[in-house]
């Protein structure tokens, strides 16, 4: 298309000493608040592009895009881009810096200037992939928010704190599976995709980080019970995760007794604990329990 910027056109992408140009122009100084470190390296940006295998009739969301190092590398592989940010300044901004930067492709940017845990749509065609450098400090919650709130979203790959990225995508028996694991399954099929160091990162944080690839399920779990009714016991089991289930699940089920009905319905041991089961087991779990009241 005569409207994509070439591939070697890496001078349209953000590079170190660019960020820090941007950043002192707009007076910007990451905040720990808001988990904001910006990519600095061209070659990440395009790696993430590469392993989220954006497409050029995807419609991508992105959240908290920054200064846009890897909006702009998003907008050379997708047909459009919609950036959700929250930062007045940096959503000020980013429409110039793509203006600016690959004239081209401006018509096919959109931002929204928003706290990415309360939108509920988004403008344009509905997104099918999500491509996000997530904060820290939300990374989970807003992953769900958009896996919940956008079910056209097919594809996602989100670079998060390693150790995120790691209880994202355990399984079943592994220490770290909890409740990330468990909801981020109910949507999708859920992978570890590489390691990112810390020196692509301004200012590099003392962590290292990882990506999270997340395929949506085909069709979604089938299950008389709501995705809340699941979540619950979810939950429930994780508060307090080193107890039996028949112990963890009995206030949500209303005494123990209820909560061993429910389990053994379910076929699962009530001695057995949370970190031990699938995503179907929570819901068969949840099914049961309105069964045995």
């Amino acid at each position: 298309m005569s409207s994509s910027p070439s591939t070697d056109d890496s001078g349209a992408l953000l590079g170190p000493a660019d960020i820090r140009e941007l950043a002192a122009a707009l007076g910007v100084r990451p905040t720990k608040q808001r988990g904001q470190n910006f990519v600095i390296d061209a070659n990440t940006v395009r790696r993430i592009v590469r392993t989220a295998e954006v497409r050029p009739d995807d419609v991508v969301v992105e959240v908290g895009p920054g200064l846009g190092s890897l909006t702009l590398a998003l907008l050379e592989a997708a047909d459009r881009v919609v950036a959700v940010e929250i930062d007045d300044v940096l959503a000020a901004a980013l429409p110039s810096t793509i203006a600016a930067r690959m004239p081209a492709r401006a018509d096919r940017f959109a931002l929204v200037h928003s706290d990415a845990m309360h939108v509920q749509e988004l403008p344009g065609p509905p997104p099918t992939a999500l491509v996000a450098n997530l904060p820290y400090n939300v990374a989970v919650p807003v992953l769900l928010h958009m896996l919940e709130r956008f079910p056209s979203i097919e594809r996602t790959l989100v670079m998060v704190q390693s150790e995120v990225a790691d209880r994202l995508a355990a399984r079943p028996g592994n220490k770290v599976y909890g409740v990330p694991s468990v909801k981020a399954n109910w949507y999708a099929e859920v992978k570890r995709a590489g390691a990112i160091g810390r020196n692509v990162f301004w200012p590099a944080p003392n962590v290292d980080s990882g990506l999270v690839s997340l395929i949506r399920r085909d069709k979604p779990i089938e299950t008389t019970a709501t995705r809340e009714e699941v979540f619950a016991v979810v939950d429930a089991a994780f508060a307090q995760r080193r107890k039996t289930l028949r112990a963890a699940l009995a206030g949500w089920a209303g005494s123990a007794a209820a909560a061993e009905a429910a389990l053994v319905a379910a076929g699962i041991s009530p001695q057995a604990r949370g970190e031990a089961l699938t995503v179907h087991e929570f819901v068969a779990i949840a099914e049961k329990k309105g069964a045995t009241q």
